[in-house]
């Protein structure tokens, strides 16, 4: 029995997605070997510290900026293709400028955005301000650091693609646990976290959903495409840009008032919409007949580009500078514990900074191809979704997954889309019970493996953590 193509949109972007999943393991593998030459030099350095009694400071400083510099590499390699794939596929923009594009963006959102996850993760999971002064507290993070490089680098090695911020999570609160006891960890805090990631997706599919509704009945399906694209992109696109930049400002300064974020927003959100409208009319005026959606989808999807790298910056930075900053504030280098300096935000951000530039090539030619990519059309509306649903999670301090709130855009994009295909008129065909069973199964299959990457995430680094606190105390002395 031959079925309707559009059986299966859902199925072939989640295969889509799981090709760019081996695709960013096979790309990963350079900094996969990185991390097993910085787990080597941690193993040795706290040798050295063992044999040579030196000050455990030394040993908390040396072995967390060499796992956090090495962390901040692995999340610009590893989440870079998120952001940039979509683009460069869509001829939005080169992969050059484009890796310089999402790095600058990510620093951004690092400096302007990451302090509340950053703070979150220094002070929250595990409760370190009744005992500022400890200098227990130091070789906690250590730990955590050296518990989340070992699941990470065991995870890729294996195949498993796991999250930096669920792996610091748990690591922290191993690390606390066995330091300062397990009344010191803040259960409540852990438990809102882990429904945070459950929901987050939910959220992202939904908002993508909505937005693919939106563009299919309002653009793609119009009777006049050319008149629908000119009426709705570039109002779109504005918005977009108006409502970045208000969150922009609010972040530089939050005593602004409504009136003044909103006046200021306006400019940008004019720019968006002019050029916008410009390239929709450039692209009108070569295929006055039907214009292809990728062309007249380039312009928001380049904004999309820097919305998602900021929101990267913002999000993932936290687990670099949260732990970074108590190791500093051990040794008076930094401020009170749960205050991030905007130094250390900064220098988080160049990490992943140096990650994206470095190791960021490869991995966008590998999951931006045709076999990986989604259509842009439902890249623009996974995109969108995923940077307002990150953005929001980093303006409440809650660390999440980027890549399991994407596949949970991708949900939504699919399962609205299925949607339309039912409506009345659609001309779609019934869905035969075999292909109704079939896609059930595909879909449970990646649902289990999204699920199962958190599960085992939080309590496997929660062990790794405590294990590695055993032993970085015990080799400072304490």
């Amino acid at each position: 029995m031959t079925h309707s193509p559009g059986y299966r949109v859902l199925d072939k972007d989640l295969g889509r997605i799981g090709h760019a999943e081996v695709a960013q393991m096979h790309a990963f593998r350079p900094v996969w070997r990185l991390g097993l030459l910085v787990l080597a030099l941690v193993g040795g350095l706290l040798v050295a510290m063992a044999v040579s009694g030196a000050a455990p400071g030394v040993l908390a400083i040396g072995a967390g900026l060499v796992v956090a510099a090495w962390l901040g590499m692995a999340i610009g390699a590893n989440d870079v293709a998120n952001s940039l794939g979509p683009a460069v596929g869509a001829g939005a923009i080169g992969l050059l400028p484009g890796l310089a594009l999402v790095a600058l963006a990510g620093v951004a959102g690092a400096v302007l955005a990451g302090g509340a996850v950053s703070a979150r993760l220094a002070a929250g999971i595990v409760q370190l301000a009744p005992v500022a002064g400890d200098p227990r507290a130091p070789l906690v993070m250590v730990a955590a650091l050296v518990a989340a490089a070992i699941w990470i680098t065991m995870a890729t090695g294996i195949g498993l693609p796991v999250s930096t911020s669920h792996s610091i999570v748990g690591g922290i609160a191993g690390a606390g646990a066995v330091a300062f006891g397990l009344s010191a960890v803040a259960w409540g805090t852990l438990a809102m976290i882990a429904s945070v990631w459950v929901a987050t997706p939910v959220v992202s599919g939904g908002l993508a959903g909505a937005l693919l509704i939106l563009l299919r009945i309002k653009v793609v399906k119009a009777p006049d495409r050319a008149a629908a694209a000119l009426r709705w992109l570039p109002p779109l696109v504005g918005l977009m840009v108006g409502l970045f930049s208000a969150y922009v400002l609010l972040l530089v300064n939050r005593q602004l008032g409504l009136s003044v974020i909103v006046g200021a927003a306006v400019l940008p959100a004019l720019a968006g919409h002019l050029l916008t409208r410009r390239a929709v009319r450039r692209e009108l005026a070569a295929h006055p007949r039907k214009p292809g959606i990728k062309p007249l989808l380039r312009p928001a999807l380049l904004m999309a580009v820097v919305i998602l790298g900021f929101a990267h910056g913002a999000n993932d930075v936290g687990n670099i500078a949260g732990p970074l900053s108590v190791i500093l504030s051990g040794q008076g280098l930094s401020a009170q514990i749960g205050l991030v300096p905007v130094l250390v935000l900064v220098c988080g951000g160049l990490a992943i900074a140096t990650g994206t530039l470095l190791f960021g090539r490869r991995l966008v030619h590998m999951v931006g191809s045709g076999i990986t990519r989604l259509n842009a059309g439902r890249a623009f509306c996974v995109s969108l979704a995923t940077a307002v649903t990150v953005l929001a999670a980093s303006g409440m301090g809650l660390p999440v997954s980027t890549t399991h709130v994407a596949v949970g855009g991708v949900f939504g994009v699919g399962f609205a889309r299925e949607w339309l295909d039912r409506r009345p008129g659609s001309r779609a065909e019934a869905l035969p019970a075999d292909e109704t069973r079939r896609r059930i199964l595909v879909r449970r299959s990646h649902v289990v493996t999204i699920t199962a990457a958190w599960l085992v995430t939080l309590p496997v680094t929660g062990a790794l953590g405590a294990l590695a606190c055993m032993l970085v105390l015990r080799v400072a002395g304490r």
